[in-house]
């Protein structure tokens, strides 16, 4: 490497803009010739009863990993094959029922070329994303999606820049248009998510993290409101729900209380049914919790009611409980 001068702010920024607009007419590019091999691609894909394989090496290869992650984790079954690996033993992966998505810009790639062999042998059809349509893995695949760039990002036109950008959005839109297709929704991506912020946010429901039975603080209408109040104080949700039966009928939080003593002094010989909110908000066990934490959050509410179909009590929710379950 030669040493060369330091570069300037504005420098510096201009070659982040070429990279940007070089990057962004290369994709434009390759949207405007989007064609009837991207539908056919697509349609094998939701065809297909096996995976889809996804293979190449070097940076086609990283890029070969992130759309195999993509499309599995949107209702795709599908995993990476790295091609080096494949000709030493891996190809035992790939069956008959399965679809080859071979990336490789030159559409050379030695490792690859063995690869296809194989894959015929086995009747597994062969999708490439190449940069060279007249490749010969272009030549031996069944559907070609066309990936060539004018100009890599790379001021020397070497280094894989622009192609693998447009390598990566060719894997997502293939991922994307699958997703549709299958009518792939919330629910089924919490299902392929289970862990960390993602999966809690779409899994947890009110019923998993409501409080119920002896934790909930519960008070009939004619309870006067002192005896309310230590209810209040033992259940620590900084309110007791008024109850008829099992119906809710109000709720008595901390801020009915300070209303009340604002407006009337003393109001020890008052009932609970005197200073509650009738009509409290409540939410369905299995509606998801952060569900209930928009409704909270709209309604400037600490608290929140977990009812059935018939309007019958279930339990409650706090938002410090949305907070513990670091659902928000």
């Amino acid at each position: 490497m030669h040493p060369c001068p330091e570069l300037r702010p504005d420098a510096m920024r201009a070659s982040a803009q070429r990279t940007f607009q070089t990057e962004i007419q290369a994709l434009q590019a390759v949207q405007a010739r989007l064609g009837p091999a991207f539908e056919h691609a697509v349609t094998a894909i939701l065809a297909c009863s096996g995976r889809v394989v996804v293979t190449g090496i070097g940076k086609s290869g990283h890029v070969a990993r992130k759309i195999a992650a993509t499309l599995a984790s949107t209702g795709t079954p599908a995993f990476f094959m790295h091609a080096a690996e494949a000709i030493h033993g891996d190809l035992g992966m790939l069956t008959g029922q399965d679809i080859l998505l071979a990336l490789s810009y030159s559409g050379s790639a030695q490792e690859l070329i063995t690869i296809l062999s194989v894959a015929k042998r086995l009747g597994t059809q062969i999708i490439a994303l190449t940069g060279h349509p007249g490749s010969e893995l272009a030549q031996n695949a069944d559907f070609v999606l066309d990936a060539a760039v004018e100009h890599e990002a790379c001021p020397l036109n070497l280094a894989p820049t622009a192609s693998t950008t447009v390598a990566l959005v060719l894997g997502d839109a293939l991922a994307v248009a699958c997703l549709e297709a299958r009518g792939f929704n919330r629910e089924d991506f919490a299902r392929s998510h289970p862990g960390g912020a993602l999966g809690r946010r779409l899994l947890t429901t009110a019923g998993d993290i409501m409080r119920h039975g002896a934790a909930l603080p519960c008070v009939h209408p004619d309870t006067l409101i002192p005896d309310a109040l230590a209810e209040m104080s033992a259940k620590g949700m900084g309110m007791t729900i008024v109850l008829r039966g099992r119906t809710p009928v109000g709720i008595f939080t901390d801020g009915d209380l300070r209303r009340l003593l604002t407006r009337l002094g003393d109001i020890r010989q008052m009932t609970v049914a005197d200073g509650m909110s009738p009509h409290p908000r409540s939410i369905a066990p299995q509606a998801l919790a952060i569900e209930a934490a928009t409704i909270m959050d709209a309604h400037k509410l600490s608290q929140i009611l977990v009812v059935d179909a018939d309007g019958l009590l279930l339990g409650a929710l706090h938002m410090h409980d949305l907070l513990a379950a670091k659902v928000i």
